[in-house]
């Protein structure tokens, strides 16, 4: 990768030789494995390894999870705050696990539309859930520093699964829960 990096910069009119840039190609291909991490990391087991019975039937939120992540068409940076909940059948799972859910699919070259529904179905099959709702709330960096170059823009995207998805009454809950408008 570091050489791949180096090309780049001569590509772009840069030395990569000049001190300023001499190590970019290392610290580059440092960044690019942390950002793209969650290819390493498996949604479903940290799921499964973290499940507990249910002692309850009411909807388990998990509010402004704070992600970033990578546009697979620019590999520019988008980020923002994933709302989170679930409707447990006989399975909880560790509140920090929902987190690291978001965190596993953000960390890949990703659209936020498929991000959404990955997280969504993850939840769903793991748990068993009687239902999973899945709100992502972004500003894409591709929108903000080139083509139409708006600076204030968010995308927002949902997956609605089971309950939320049948029932308007536990979709209108989650999303007052959320603060979004109905």
């Amino acid at each position: 990768m570091q050489d791949l990096i180096r090309q780049i910069l001569v590509e772009i009119g840069e030395d990569p030789d000049r001190e300023g840039l001499a190590k970019t190609p290392e610290r580059v291909a440092r960044a690019y494995g942390e950002i793209c991490g969650g290819y390493a990391q498996d949604p479903d087991a940290m799921v499964r390894a973290a499940l507990f019975q249910a002692e309850g039937k009411e909807m388990i939120v998990v509010n402004d999870i704070d992600f970033y992540s990578m546009c697979e068409h620019h590999m520019l940076p988008f980020f923002g705050k994933a709302h989170v909940a679930y409707i447990p059948n006989e399975k909880i799972v560790g509140l920090s696990k929902v987190a690291r859910v978001v965190e596993a699919y953000a960390r890949r070259l990703q659209v936020q539309e498929r991000m959404t529904a990955q997280i969504a179905h993850c939840l769903m099959r793991n748990l068993d859930a009687f239902g999973v709702a899945v709100v992502l709330h972004a500003q894409h960096l591709c929108m903000m520093m080139r083509g139409i170059q708006k600076q204030n823009s968010y995308a927002v995207t949902s997956e609605m699964l089971g309950a939320f998805e049948r029932n308007p009454k536990t979709r209108g809950e989650f999303l007052t829960l959320i603060g979004e408008k109905i």
